[in-house]
């Protein structure tokens, strides 16, 4: 086992005592899961928002981009299917 991966190991370990720790009060536990949740709520708006901005600039959003990717995958999968049964009538 090289240098590396010992002290990867090593830092792994505290890290994960350090957070048994942290977490094992209830209250703050409590508190963490609240303030990662208000987090996550915040991103949401801050997601929600950006979108309408880049609507109202004619912009694609992250959201747009995703939904044509799915859409250009669909229709990647559909070619490549054609394009078999059609090799297969050659």
């Amino acid at each position: 086992m090289g240098l590396g991966s010992r002290l990867k190991k090593r830092a792994l370990g505290l890290s994960a005592k350090a957070i048994e720790r942290f977490m094992s009060d209830d209250s703050r536990a409590q508190r963490v899961v609240q303030a990662l949740g208000a987090v996550q709520r915040g991103k949401k708006l801050v997601d929600q928002g950006q979108a309408v901005v880049l609507n109202q600039l004619s912009f694609a959003s992250r959201s747009d981009f995703k939904a044509l990717g799915k859409q250009l995958g669909g229709l990647r999968r559909r070619a490549q299917a054609l394009e078999t049964k059609l090799s297969r009538l050659e």
